[in-house]
């Protein structure tokens, strides 16, 4: 949230605030996804604050710098991505009288960790960043220790296209480093949400059948440990009908895939 703080952020790397110039019966927390910024959430905040909504949008720690090649993200950890969270839910509940809290991709495992441990009235996990695609939910702690153990290094999203790759407000590559911290962190939420109960008792879990990137069965067993202990309304939305995919939302990716994911989540996010 201290963006007047870096004077390296990119001209549209910031936090984003959509207000109405007094608190709304309604604010919204969006939680942008891993080396993107929140301008990655934008279309969905404008609808939003059109609705009457007042809407944030904080920028995540590493993110949003000028320099697309930084090496800040190897330096991240879970807990300063966690007080991040928790330090904008709580500037959110200043901005209105109920706080519907949303994420895509890290942004969801955020969201979701805020639904653990904070009460909200409604969270919104989308593409919940539970795991890796195509390793099973038992590889995974193996994989966090070895990713932790070896010397950090960089992958690139589009191994072809590297640094040409768009919107140019994220980053092209991402380091081994944020991977482990954020699969620990997901493994922490899916040890206690097997254990206790979470605070926001008003959950949902959105899928996408195509998904490349994060596991769909982490989703689901999460989904299924707030149901079985109690959580009053958890429900697990699957979006069909996109090509493999996983970033859906970001409209300067792939424009059409981002207009066809805002018409599914619009309602859902609308929904009082």
């Amino acid at each position: 949230m201290a963006d007047c703080d870096d004077t390296d952020l990119h001209p549209r790397g910031g936090s984003l605030l959509l207000g109405h110039g007094v608190p709304t019966e309604r604010a919204v927390l969006l939680l942008h996804g891993l080396t993107a910024s929140p301008m990655q959430c934008a279309a969905l905040a404008h609808d939003l604050h059109a609705n009457g909504d007042t809407v944030l949008v904080p920028r995540l720690p590493g993110h949003g710098a000028r320099d697309r090649m930084t090496t800040r993200l190897s330096e991240v950890r879970a807990r300063e991505l966690t007080d991040a969270a928790r330090e904008a839910l709580g500037v959110a509940r200043g901005l209105g009288t109920s706080v519907l809290v949303a994420g895509f991709s890290l942004g969801g495992l955020l969201t979701a960790w805020l639904a653990q441990h904070e009460h909200v009235d409604h969270a919104v996990a989308i593409a919940p960043f539970l795991g890796v695609a195509g390793i099973p939910r038992a590889a995974t702690a193996p994989l966090v220790a070895a990713l932790r153990a070896l010397p950090n290094f960089f992958l690139w999203w589009d191994p072809v296209r590297r640094e040409r790759q768009m919107p140019d407000h994220g980053y092209p590559r991402f380091p081994t480093r944020i991977i482990a911290e954020a699969l620990g962190l997901a493994g922490e939420l899916a040890e206690r949400a097997r254990t206790t109960p979470p605070a926001t008792q008003r959950l949902t879990i959105v899928t996408n059948a195509s998904e490349t990137g994060v596991s769909n069965a982490a989703a689901r067993a999460l989904g299924d440990a707030w149901n079985a202990h109690g959580a009053r309304d958890v429900r697990v939305h699957r979006m069909t009908g996109f090509p493999p995919s996983h970033d859906v939302i970001e409209p300067l990716a792939r424009r059409e895939l981002a207009r066809r994911a805002q018409r599914i989540l619009l309602p859902i996010l609308r929904e009082r």
